[in-house]
C-alpha cells in the first residue's frame, strides 16, 4: 500500500541540469556530481551516470532491508555486502532498465542467505517501487 504525504519522514531533493550530460546536486550540497553518458552509449564516460546513481541507492537500501530481516530472524549478517547491477537498453518505446541484486553474506549458509535476500526483496522500498515495472533478478 502506498504511503501518504503525511507518512513521509524524510524527503531527498536533487536537481539536474543538462540531463544525462550535465550535473546533479542535492539541495543540502552533500551530493554534487557531473553526469555524462557512458562510453557504451556514445558519451564521454567522464562523469557518473543515472544508472550508477540508481545502483548505489538500490544497493544501500537493499542492504538496509537485509539488516532489518536479519534482525527479525536473529541472523548474523556481519561483513555482508549487496551489489546492484543496473542495465540500460533499448525497448519498444525508447529505453528501459533491468536490475540484478546479489548479496554476499559470509556468516550464514546458502539456504539461509537466499531466504534472507528473498525477504529483504519484499520489504526494501526500492524493490517495492520497481516491482511490476522493471525486471529485478536476485542472484
Amino acid at each position: 500500500m502506498p504511503i501518504q504525504q503525511s507518512d513521509v519522514l524524510y524527503t531527498a531533493v536533487a536537481t539536474a541540469q543538462g540531463g544525462r550530460d550535465g550535473r546533479v546536486a542535492t539541495d543540502d550540497g552533500k551530493l554534487d556530481v557531473v553526469v555524462n553518458p557512458p562510453k557504451e552509449m556514445g558519451g564521454s564516460g567522464s562523469g557518473t551516470n543515472p544508472e550508477q546513481l540508481f545502483a548505489a541507492g538500490y544497493s544501500a537500501c537493499f542492504q538496509g532491508a537485509l539488516g532489518v530481516v536479519a534482525r527479525q530472524e536473529n541472523a548474523d549478517i556481519s561483513g555482508s555486502t549487496v551489489t546492484a547491477k543496473v542495465g540500460i537498453g533499448k525497448n519498444d518505446d525508447g529505453f528501459g532498465i533491468i536490475v540484478e541484486i546479489s548479496a554476499d553474506i559470509p556468516g550464514v549458509d546458502e539456504t539461509t542467505a537466499k531466504a534472507l535476500v528473498e525477504k529483504a526483496h519484499q520489504v526494501c522500498p526500492y524493490s517495492k517501487a520497481t516491482r511490476g515495472n522493471i525486471t529485478v533478478t536476485l542472484v
